[in-house]
């Protein structure tokens, strides 16, 4: 198993070109091999004494946190559909309007410590 993690600032008014993005998105990444998509919304997101989600992406008035992660099976699947992906025509059928500002976003490949299952 192998995560991709994201965090990133949304404005408000964006959520539903978010969704529909991530969703396109979702439809090619899954096709290259990933296993599954998370999307979550700012729902409870607290100020921190030195450092918080929000600083972190340097969050403005009228924006959201959105965290979100994707997982592969291994690191390698993630790293090759990286290009094959890019390649994809659907990527460029895609809105080309980015509904947040890519340059705040925080990004990370991860292996698993722990998993945990109920």
């Amino acid at each position: 198993m192998y995560i991709q993690g994201f965090l990133i600032a949304v404005p408000e008014g964006n959520k539903a070109a978010y969704l529909k993005m991530s969703e396109d998105f979702w439809e090619i990444a899954k096709d290259f091999g990933a296993q599954s998509q998370v999307e979550t919304w700012e729902a409870d997101v607290p100020d921190g004494e030195t450092t918080d989600f929000r600083r972190a992406v340097k969050l403005e008035p009228g924006e959201k946190v959105v965290f979100s992660w994707m997982i592969w099976p291994d690191k390698a699947t993630a790293d090759s559909s990286h290009e094959k992906m890019m390649a994809d025509p659907r990527m460029e059928a895609m809105d080309p309007t980015m509904p947040f500002d890519g340059k705040r976003m925080i990004f990370g490949g991860f292996e698993p410590l722990m998993v945990r299952e109920a």
